[in-house]
C-alpha cells in the first residue's frame, strides 16, 4: 500500500498516542509492531494502529501530520472515537 497516510498508534486504548505521516503505512505499522526502529515508539509501545488517513500526496500528509501533533489531546482521542469508538486495532484490516 504506498500511498501516503498518516498515522495514530498506541500502546493501548487511550494510552500514549504517537502520530507520524509515511508514504507506506503497511510497511511502517510493521515496523512498529516489530520496534524494528528505535526511538519513541520502541520506548512506549505504541504499536497498536487505531486512526488513519490516506492523502494523495506526501506534502498533504505532513501538514495534517503536523496540525495532529499540535492538537490537544482531547483532541485526538475525540477524533480516534468518530472513527474508530471501541479503539479496535486497524492493521489487520489493512492487510
Amino acid at each position: 500500500m504506498k500511498q501516503p497516510a498518516i498515522c495514530i498508534v498506541t500502546n493501548r486504548p487511550k494510552g500514549t498516542l504517537y502520530i507520524g505521516a509515511t508514504s507506506n503505512l503497511i510497511r511502517r505499522i510493521h515496523q512498529h509492531k516489530t520496534h524494528a526502529i528505535e526511538g519513541f515508539t520502541r520506548k512506549y509501545g505504541t504499536d497498536k494502529l487505531v486512526y488513519f488517513e490516506l492523502f494523495d500526496d506526501m506534502e498533504l500528509a505532513i501538514r495534517r501530520e503536523k496540525q495532529l501533533k499540535k492538537w490537544r489531546r482531547s483532541w485526538k482521542i475525540a477524533l480516534i472515537e468518530k472513527e474508530n469508538p471501541k479503539w479496535n486495532y486497524l492493521y489487520e484490516k489493512l492487510l
